[in-house]
């Protein structure tokens, strides 16, 4: 997964995070995925185009919250269409294909929008965040 990333960040100054946790702390996990955004500094890259993939593996929920720079360009249908894809992966026990797949589409998206430039720097770490 973490390959993923850095695979979809070679083409744009866009940054994806991936969050994994076992339990969301909220009875809606969009609301935690923007919790998460602002903790961990997500909003302060150059352009606001960042996005978190947030996961809570038991509880079975999953948000994806765009910086207001993303979110401008691509609008909520383009998020609610990656929900729906990876709830169909997910549905065939596609778990590591179904995030490395939404990673991809996440890029494809930033790096229409967001090209790469010689003076972009990885603003935000590619690692996954685990949670509790």
């Amino acid at each position: 997964m973490v390959q993923a990333i850095r695979s979809a960040e070679k083409q744009t100054s866009g940054e994806v995070r991936l969050y994994i946790e076992s339990h969301c702390s909220f009875i809606n996990p969009i609301d935690r995925a923007k919790e998460l955004f602002t903790e961990l500094k997500m909003s302060e890259t150059k352009d606001r185009n960042a996005v978190l993939l947030y996961f809570a593996m038991k509880d079975r929920q999953m948000a994806i919250w765009g910086d207001e720079g993303i979110h401008q360009k691509m609008g909520q249908a383009f998020w609610e269409k990656e929900v729906a894809t990876i709830l169909s992966e997910f549905k065939s026990n596609h778990f590591l294909e179904g995030i490395c797949h939404m990673i991809h589409d996440v890029g494809e998206a930033l790096k229409t929008h967001f090209p790469y430039a010689s003076d972009d720097k990885n603003e935000l770490d590619d690692n996954i965040v685990f949670g509790k």
